[in-house]
């Protein structure tokens, strides 16, 4: 089955050289593909991992693959690698030459407006 966060042939071509790393699952039987295509399911849906439809590999495989992506930095390469693309193709330089900070403050209390007992009621006799 195919869903709308499966990679394109042309996106696999860009990012496949990231995931270049060991075989996958049961017997290494799980392409990096279907592995990244249920990552990217589960980022798109914001399902848990557990609940992964069943025509993707088990839930464990996909969960160890992101893991294992994460701790070897594999995430944080590709976006920048993505990003330098993207720039070169819009004609700029690959990396920025600056950034900016946008800290815009917000006031987030009202002030107090004079609340209180009005001492010159009587209580309510029973």
């Amino acid at each position: 089955m195919s869903y709308p966060s499966d990679l394109k042939d042309s996106e696999w071509a860009i990012v496949k050289d990231h995931f270049t790393y060991g075989n996958y699952g049961k017997n290494g039987k799980h392409e990096k593909r279907e592995l990244l295509n249920a990552v990217f399911y589960v980022v798109k849906t914001g399902c848990q991992w557990r609940q992964l439809p069943k025509d993707f590999p088990p839930w464990k495989t996909v969960y160890s693959f992101f893991r294992r992506a994460k701790s070897k930095g594999i995430w944080e390469k590709m976006m920048g690698d993505l990003v330098k693309k993207s720039r070169l193709k819009m004609g700029r330089k690959p990396d920025p030459t600056y950034s900016l900070i946008d800290s815009q403050s917000v006031k987030t209390t009202d002030v107090a407006e004079n609340r209180g007992i009005d001492g010159g009621k009587k209580g309510k006799k029973s």
